[in-house]
């Protein structure tokens, strides 16, 4: 298989794996990343949200790259969350993260303080500077409280790796502000799952998907109708997907997420606290989501992918 090309098709937001003593359990996200791999993933996103990142130490983070360049080595690109308290420790862990050999970084504004736009702008820039690796900048302002705005892209457009958004505003309107703005200047990314085929017809290039962990086949097929010009059948996939997307916009996304994988029989819902497992009628209310997408799978996805 030769390695896909960057910033299109499908990119699973991949989960972090823990063992029992809720150690990081190399050996199961290995085998996690390997079979969306095989399930025809076009990229994988690792130590994202999903993957945990903010809850794994350094040396832990430095291990799950090593399994990630690994598993996707000659297959499909790569790419790591790039997300810490501080701009120091971002450029930090974005110079360890090139030596590990991945393909490209995804970068998130600092986490906790709220940054002006001045203090975002050279947050991006000290960490672009750090790296000659390509960059796709989160804008997640429901999350993180801080709105990429189309003035910092301007300044950011002479920084000439900053190449992609992971657009994860719940307004569809963004994709074609930021293309009407910026024309291709930047990749953009569907970043939000329920807004995901909205984005992907208004010009985003890719989809950096929660979902997807638990369900790869329907979500790679989704995008294979798309670029067949079959809105039909996306749009098919898509209303079957849609009450399981809506979990990625929740602030328990993981925790439903890693569900879903156990379920599916691809993964653990073990998390690290403060995240907690879910319980009770929120627990029963996922289980009954994924219960349904997997009894209603559509029909034509399966036996496409058989």
């Amino acid at each position: 298989m030769s390695l896909k090309r960057l910033w299109t098709g499908v990119y699973p937001a991949a989960t972090t794996q823990f063992a029992e003593d809720m150690s990081v359990d190399l050996d199961a996200t290995r085998k996690g990343f390997e079979a969306l791999i095989a399930d025809g993933v076009d990229g994988l996103i690792v130590l994202g949200t999903c993957g945990e990142n903010n809850s794994l130490e350094a040396p832990e983070k430095l291990s799950v790259l090593e399994v990630a360049h690994g598993a996707g080595k000659g297959h499909v690109p790569v790419v790591s969350g790039v997300s810490e308290f501080t701009t120091a420790r971002a450029v930090a862990f974005a110079r360890k993260a090139e030596a590990s050999g991945l393909a490209a970084l995804m970068v998130l504004p600092a986490m906790v303080y709220v940054p002006t736009e001045d203090e975002l702008f050279e947050h991006f820039r000290q960490v672009a500077e750090a790296t000659s690796l390509p960059i796709m900048l989160y804008n997640n302002p429901p999350a993180y409280r801080v709105q990429i705005t189309l003035s910092l892209l301007e300044r950011l457009t002479s920084i000439p790796n900053i190449v992609a958004i992971k657009e994860s505003s719940p307004d569809s309107r963004r994709f074609t502000d930021v293309i009407n703005a910026f024309g291709d200047r930047y990749v953009l990314m569907a970043g939000l799952d329920d807004v995901s085929l909205e984005g992907l017809i208004l010009g985003a290039k890719g989809w950096v998907s929660g979902l997807t962990s638990a369900f790869p086949k329907e979500s790679v097929a989704l995008m294979k109708a798309l670029d067949a010009g079959d809105l039909a059948q996306a749009r098919r996939i898509y209303r079957w997907f849609m009450p399981l997307l809506h979990l990625d916009a929740e602030h328990d996304l993981v925790q439903s997420i890693k569900l879903a994988e156990q379920m599916m029989g691809r993964g653990s819902e073990r998390v690290r606290m403060p995240r907690m497992t879910l319980r009770g009628a929120r627990r029963a209310q996922v289980m009954a989501l994924v219960e349904t997408a997997a009894k209603t799978r559509p029909s034509k996805v399966l036996s496409d992918a058989a």
